[in-house]
């Protein structure tokens, strides 16, 4: 299936591994027509956990000072591959 990718860079020595297959699952679940792949990809970077469209960077967890939510996480991925798709109880 042709689409964009995401694809979630973590840092394997603090042991966020389950935490980025959580955010692909969750972003396959909902975009699952939509993407092309999920990728996670365990970086050299300590303390990295960063979300990447494209190879563009949406969202850094040391940029931010914390994780996203999911739905912050799915809204942007949304406004990038289906701006006019109502997320339902997510966008209220």
């Amino acid at each position: 299936m042709s689409g964009p990718q995401i694809e979630i860079q973590y840092c394997p020595r603090c042991k966020w591994l389950l935490r980025a297959g959580w955010y692909a699952q969750e972003l396959l679940s909902t975009f699952e027509a939509d993407l092309g792949s999920v990728k996670i990809s365990p970086s050299d970077v300590p303390g990295r956990f960063d979300f990447l469209f494209e190879d563009e960077l949406v969202f850094s967890r040391k940029k931010e000072g914390r994780f996203p939510e999911a739905k912050e996480i799915k809204r942007m991925i949304r406004d990038r591959v289906a701006p006019d798709r109502n997320l339902g109880h997510i966008d209220h």
